[in-house]
């Protein structure tokens, strides 16, 4: 059934896809391409039957998309690191900024930090 549904989503979505190219030169007042517009008629009629015909085209569409979340989401966390975490962290170093508390200091007798607030009961946590 899964992959019954998953063939219908397909061809709505190809024909959606192939629609819109076909009909995109008429921004430009030119005229449709007719070729795009009649691949996406039958990713129509395939998407609304529920065809076996989708499940290859299916299954390839969606290990194109498992290889390309493989490329991508490595550069965009490297491009998060590079960009925002390595300047963030070389400016709290040249302001020789300690945020979690990591320097020895050997004047300091405890490392344990006072709590002002008052204890509040355990017994109506949430």
């Amino acid at each position: 059934m899964k992959s019954q549904s998953s063939n219908r989503s397909f061809g709505l979505l190809f024909f959606v896809v192939f629609l819109i190219l076909g009909l995109w030169p008429l921004k430009n007042s030119l005229d449709p391409n007719l070729y795009l517009i009649s691949i996406s008629a039958v990713f129509l009629i395939l998407g609304l039957t529920n065809s076996k015909i989708l499940s290859p085209l299916n299954k390839l569409w969606i290990k194109f998309g498992e290889i390309l979340g493989m490329v991508i989401a490595p550069l965009v966390m490297a491009l998060v690191y590079f960009i925002v975490l390595t300047p963030v962290s070389l400016i709290v170093r040249l302001f020789g900024k300690d945020l979690l508390g990591l320097k020895f200091l050997e004047k300091k007798d405890s490392y344990w930090i006072r709590r002002n607030k008052k204890r509040l009961s355990m017994k109506k946590q949430f």
